[in-house]
């Protein structure tokens, strides 16, 4: 909430406790929002964050109110700061975000040798992610393979890129798309000796 929009003291008295609440409510269902739209199951958001599956999926069902510390594990892991689980949602004026080339914000990722760079506005406003991808020689996304909700278009601008979705490989060189469902298994690496940059861009269901 913006300082201009703050309420006076006379609307804190009557309307406070109930903001509260809504607010706090509102923890679960975008702790899971997020962790969804990531690809990380109870157990590898656990793994992150160093927070139990059984508090997360508490927290996510609203059985827990989570204290500061466990949100800032969360949020360190997930990649967005504290503010994002308790500032009330508000929807821009106008559905646009730009973005300078020189000011894209760092995505937080799991994968060592993987850089992700954003050009997409919040989570929070839009159903589209997507960032300027830099993988390193050697970097993969691990032997355990990945599902999720939602669908991943991933567009090749330098190197090389191999991705197995399903039963099937795919090479991807410079100008090269793929684009699937992120509920089929799948993978990539970097098999080569040279960096690769690709545009990725992960749409979320609804």
């Amino acid at each position: 909430m913006a300082v201009t929009d703050a309420p006076s003291p006379a609307q804190t008295d009557e309307s406070g406790p109930d903001q509260v609440r809504e607010i706090v409510s509102l923890i679960g269902p975008k702790l899971h929002a997020l962790r969804t739209a990531q690809g990380h199951s109870l157990q590898q958001l656990a793994v992150l964050s160093d927070v139990s599956a059984a508090a997360i999926h508490k927290i996510e069902r609203n059985g827990m109110v989570p204290t500061i510390t466990t949100l800032l594990k969360l949020g360190v892991a997930l990649g967005v700061p504290v503010s994002h689980f308790v500032e009330e949602d508000e929807q821009p004026k106008e559905p646009v975000h730009f973005t300078k080339a020189d000011r894209r914000p760092t995505v937080y990722t799991p994968h060592d040798g993987l850089a992700l760079a954003g050009i997409t506005g919040s989570y929070r406003q839009f159903q589209t992610a997507a960032a300027v991808a830099t993988v390193t020689p050697g970097a993969s996304s691990g032997d355990k393979a990945m599902e999720h909700p939602g669908e991943e278009l991933v567009h090749v601008v330098e190197g090389t890129l191999t991705f197995r979705v399903g039963e099937r490989s795919y090479t991807l060189d410079a100008g090269d798309s793929l684009h699937f469902s992120g509920q089929v298994p799948h993978y990539w690496t970097n098999d080569t000796a040279v960096p690769a940059r690709a545009i990725w861009m992960a749409l979320r269901n609804g």
